[in-house]
């Protein structure tokens, strides 16, 4: 495994983290404590969940990862080991079943989140605490196009929860904090009053980040690299199309885009042409889609740790070992030409 420094944090992360949100609804909790136990082997010591999950949440399966978590922690005594990284949903009307919907970031809002997180987990602290999705009017999980703010009922409330975060922080209950499918203006508004205020920085940033999805090289990979932001993509593989198996007719029936195809975030007319044209590109190098998608991930250096999933241990295994994979110049060559011709057709 290799290793390298989280943010500001100091912590050496595993360059993959263990990714949760399929634990629960597609995955059993016997599952999910086998999926736990492997990537602990191979050297993986981060955990990334969130009370939303398990995905699609519902009524019934919100906080269920997190519970799964929590008994395996209880069962191996290994919570000291992991660098856990849990996260509060913002307002959204496709979240309203998660604690009654009191959902937002006000410091009450907040504090009840992370203390129900807690006791699932069967934890005292969390290492790194984010907020999923802004709470404002502003593009995040797929959307593009311009819009308006002009009746946006939103208020500035970053400095509420700058001073929460830093509560939680002074009390031990967390140790850093983070943002989640944030904009550079909201990650740069975020810094630039916690500098003002004295205030805890958020340490790092979970947006989505693969070869369909590169959005974030322009603007939030120079905010990272010059403010020493941990980037923390997830999605890598495009839930799954960038490891070829929607193209070869591999997948399984119970493949997460067969069972639900509801997200279409990876499946325009432009994903599907540019996915072909990356296969063929791993085909000319003779390299593994899977893993040749994940390395160009690793390789840059604005992201600290790619957080991965799996349904299978043997998914987990190909995505695990995608860390040993440099990328060569002509590779990246011709992953380029790839993104001249379709650039971006997801975000």
């Amino acid at each position: 495994m290799r290793y390298n420094s989280f943010g500001t944090t100091g912590f050496q992360i595993s360059k993959v983290t263990l990714g949760t949100m399929t634990w629960g609804k597609q995955n059993t909790e016997a599952e999910g404590h086998a999926q736990m136990d492997y990537a602990v082997e191979r050297g993986v010591n981060a955990f990334d969940t969130a009370e939303l999950y398990a995905i699609p949440s519902s009524a019934e399966t919100w906080g269920k990862t997190e519970s799964i978590i929590g008994n395996w922690f209880k069962a191996t005594g290994k919570r000291k080991d992991i660098f856990l990284a849990s996260k509060v949903a913002g307002p959204a009307k496709f979240a309203e079943h998660i604690r009654g919907g009191n959902l937002g970031f006000s410091k009450g809002q907040i504090g009840e989140a992370v203390g129900q997180s807690l006791d699932r987990l069967q934890t005292d602290y969390l290492d790194l605490y984010q907020l999923h999705w802004p709470a404002r009017q502003v593009n995040f999980f797929g959307k593009r196009g311009v819009h308006t703010i002009k009746n946006d009922a939103w208020e500035d409330n970053f400095l509420e929860i700058l001073t929460k975060m830093d509560a939680l922080i002074k009390a031990g209950t967390i140790k850093h904090w983070g943002v989640s499918n944030e904009t550079p203006w909201g990650l740069m508004r975020i810094l630039h009053l916690a500098d003002v205020h004295g205030l805890p920085r958020p340490v790092s940033i979970q947006n989505p980040y693969s070869l369909l999805s590169r959005g974030f090289e322009i603007g939030l990979a120079e905010v990272c690299l010059r403010e020493n932001i941990a980037g923390f993509p997830y999605s890598p593989l495009g839930m799954g199309r960038l490891t070829g198996k929607y193209l070869d007719g591999t997948a399984r029936p119970d493949a997460r885009l067969n069972i639900f195809p509801q997200y279409t975030r990876y499946g325009n007319d432009n994903a599907l042409a540019a996915t072909e044209a990356y296969a063929a590109v791993a085909k000319k190098h003779g390299l593994s889609m899977t893993k040749m998608s994940l390395a160009f991930v690793n390789g840059q250096d604005f992201n600290h740790s790619n957080i991965i999933g799996a349904t299978s241990i043997e998914q987990l295994k190909t995505n695990i070992d995608s860390v040993t994979l440099t990328l060569s110049e002509e590779v990246l060559r011709d992953l380029n030409e790839v993104q001249k011709q379709w650039p971006d057709p997801s975000v």
